[in-house]
């Protein structure tokens, strides 16, 4: 997985209630080729159910992560589902442990909010190359989706970060059309977005729309 581009954090609590996997589809149908589906308060059983019922659509045409829940991720592949990885916090199960579980096939994505926290994964990843395939930072902007977020960073802040890690950053939170081109100047491998899609009236046409400044962005 070495593109990350515009890349779609599928937040149930996001969708203005519209079925999580209707947002997905359209996402996808849309352009977007990473998508990770965040459900924290899903019972594991409900959660296996939508990773399947998503990968029906995302199968060849886009990576499907799953937010935190490493035994999701386990249970779905076991089902056949074409899942290709995990998405976790600094609080969840260590990065190498999540490695030994998922396998060195699959992508794990890890949060990073500060120096220290990027630092960490460098060296981790300098001791074991592979543990880690990219770190998710921010956040970005100020974002409702996720409450206890750390200071702002801001595109300046995002670049520093970016100068700091070893690994591809994917900016995050509170991330919305206006900034894909100046994060892609900072650097970033890509821009997570959760609301800029899940709550957009045409969830297709944000995604198109996302994809086109990202690709205009290049250099």
């Amino acid at each position: 997985m070495s593109g990350y581009g515009v890349y779609l954090v599928a937040d149930s609590a996001s969708t203005a209630g519209r079925p999580l996997v209707d947002i997905v589809k359209a996402a996808v149908d849309g352009g977007i080729t990473t998508v990770q589906l965040r459900c924290k308060d899903m019972p594991a059983g409900e959660f296996v159910d939508l990773v399947m019922e998503c990968a029906h659509h995302t199968a060849g045409r886009a990576a499907l992560l799953v937010n935190d829940r490493v035994d999701v991720f386990l249970a779905a592949r076991t089902s056949g589902a074409d899942v290709q990885g995990v998405h976790i916090g600094q609080s969840d199960l260590p990065a190498n442990l999540v490695r030994e579980l998922i396998g060195p096939g699959s992508v794990l994505g890890l949060s990073a909010a500060g120096d220290g926290e990027i630092r960490t994964a460098n060296q981790l990843n300098a001791f074991a190359p592979g543990t880690i395939d990219y770190l998710g930072v921010g956040a970005v902007h100020a974002t409702p989706t996720k409450k206890d977020h750390p200071e702002p960073l801001g595109h300046a802040g995002l670049a520093r970060a970016v100068g700091l890690s070893d690994l591809p950053v994917i900016a995050i939170g509170g991330i919305d059309a206006a900034d894909v081109a100046p994060l892609a100047r900072a650097g970033a491998a890509g821009v997570a977005v959760v609301r800029a899609i899940c709550a957009a009236d045409d969830p297709r046409e944000a995604s198109r729309n996302l994809r086109t400044l990202w690709e205009g962005s290049k250099p």
